[in-house]
């Protein structure tokens, strides 16, 4: 039996920062009303206007006109409490990753909230079925993971847990598509796609910096490649405090060699483009990145403090290690089924990670390499650098068939 399908024209956001303030615009641009909540009324004062500047900034650039930004605006409802979101069609929690916080919310809201309603969370990397397990409609509930800034980026992951439903999955595509954005289907897994493979990626590149290389040498050679920017701009750009932050948050992880780097610039008050200092520099009022001597010194004293021998490392190691990185956890991804299709994969990397289009995402990139070359290098990476390089089994089991992961499906 079908399941209905599932309207969604009223909806509710929790939470008025950054992501909270990109979501409740990419709603109320897409033509749902949006009633929005946060539990310090002067941080929701604060976001309304934010919200207001930047259509005002909309219309100056003839974006739009001022007729349609005064109908977005009237379609954004601030309100007081949960109890006001009772008729809501979808209500989207954008608090900060913290699971049981997000629980208690999901908590709250399961009582309050009409029974055939969507409960969606906007968390990155948490576990989607531990936060519907704290409300007695687990299907009804989904991750919507958008990227930041919300209203502008194209790429939405829409992560279902283990008893979200098809009629829930339906009406989260639809939506992603009302609000033009490309929206990808992910498994609910520690970091879903994109996140799970930026991990492993981003670790490739911090331990370079141990080993030898410069954050601007590392970059450069991305940004050649044809990456947006190498993962230094990227973590000046969202803020190096996230993680550390998180990380201190987690009582876990803040002792790991590789994280050394962010940990120091962190304590020198060195969070990126917002302190006009990160791992570059920034003149007032200006994103360009300026490479920073003293970050270099700063690299040279951490690795020699941990004991590391320092090395030339040139622009081919340094693709190889970051893009093979991507390869491995993209084919463990999609061996698990946290990925319907080596597609899907590529489409998070192009439209959330700034993946070179001309290339095609990884997973084309590996395609086209051929899969036994690949399954070489990471052997030979292995040798050189550990276990953690070897090739996963979907990456053996295709290269010994000649097989591609374009044309690879698990079977159900």
């Amino acid at each position: 039996m079908s399941q209905p399908r599932i309207e969604i024209q009223r909806a509710a956001v929790i939470g008025a920062g950054t992501m909270g303030r990109g979501i409740v615009m990419s709603l109320a641009n897409a033509g749902l009303e949006v009633l929005w909540l946060d539990s310090k009324p002067e941080m929701l004062e604060q976001a309304l206007g934010a919200v207001a500047d930047t259509y005002a900034h909309n219309v100056r650039q003839g974006r739009i006109d001022e007729a349609e930004a005064a109908a977005r605006r009237a379609r954004i409802e601030p309100v007081a409490g949960y109890a006001a979101l009772a008729d809501v069609d979808l209500v989207i929690e954008a608090v900060y990753e913290n699971l049981e916080l997000k629980q208690r919310i999901f908590g709250e809201l399961d009582g309050i909230v009409r029974p055939g309603a969507i409960l969606a969370s906007n968390t990155s990397a948490l576990d989607i079925d531990a936060i519907a397990a704290a409300t007695g409609r687990p299907e009804q509930v989904v991750g919507l993971h958008f990227f930041s800034p919300a209203h502008i980026m194209k790429l939405l992951e829409i992560v279902r847990g283990a008893k979200t439903s098809k009629a829930v999955l339906a009406a989260s595509t639809e939506l992603g598509k009302r609000m033009g954005k490309v929206s990808v289907i992910a498994g609910n897994c520690p970091g879903f796609i994109g996140n799970r493979m930026l991990a492993t990626y981003v670790r490739e590149a911090r331990m370079m910096l141990l080993e030898g290389a410069y954050p601007h040498q590392v970059d450069a050679a991305l940004q050649g490649f044809g990456f947006a920017m190498g993962p230094f701009r990227m973590y000046d750009v969202v803020g190096i405090d996230l993680e550390w932050r998180a990380r201190e948050l987690a009582g876990k992880g803040q002792d790991e060699a590789e994280v050394q780097v962010d940990n120091r610039l962190c304590e020198l008050g060195r969070f990126g483009q917002k302190s006009r200092m990160g791992y570059y520099r920034y003149a007032e009022g200006s994103r360009q990145a300026e490479h920073d001597p003293e970050v270099d010194a700063l690299v040279q004293r951490e690795s020699e403090r941990l004991g590391f021998q320092r090395r030339e490392i040139g622009e081919e190691e340094i693709l190889e290690r970051c893009l093979l990185a991507l390869v491995n956890e993209g084919a463990k991804i999609l061996e698990e089924g946290m990925a319907e299709s080596s597609a899907d994969i590529d489409t998070v990397y192009l439209y959330g990670y700034g993946f070179p289009a001309a290339v095609g995402g990884p997973l084309t990139w590996a395609d086209r390499q051929g899969l036994p070359a690949i399954r070489d290098r990471l052997n030979a990476l292995v040798e050189r650098h550990g276990e953690h390089w070897q090739p996963a089994g979907l990456i053996d089991s295709l290269a010994t068939l000649r097989g591609r992961f374009a044309d690879y499906k698990k079977e159900a």
